[in-house]
């Protein structure tokens, strides 16, 4: 069975599970709040920027695979 990282990569829950990784770790190796907080907040602005690349990308590919007729439609009245 394949996974699929388009899905998994838009996941939010990823991106959470991620930067809380980040940050467990961060402890664990003395960083101080404010690393930490801007390193997290590095994780969850790419996370962010990745899934909203991904939902395009299917928005677009949704899109063109779409039957549209609308340009051949003749209205008589």
């Amino acid at each position: 069975m394949m996974i699929n990282w388009k899905e998994k990569l838009s996941s939010r829950k990823l991106w959470c599970a991620v930067a809380g990784f980040v940050t467990a770790v961060g402890s664990m190796l003395g960083w101080g709040e404010v690393v930490s907080g801007r390193i997290v907040a590095l994780v969850m602005a790419v996370g962010s920027l990745i899934s909203y690349v991904i939902a395009e990308g299917w928005a677009d590919a949704a899109g063109a695979g779409a039957d549209d007729n609308t340009s051949n439609v003749v209205i008589d009245q």
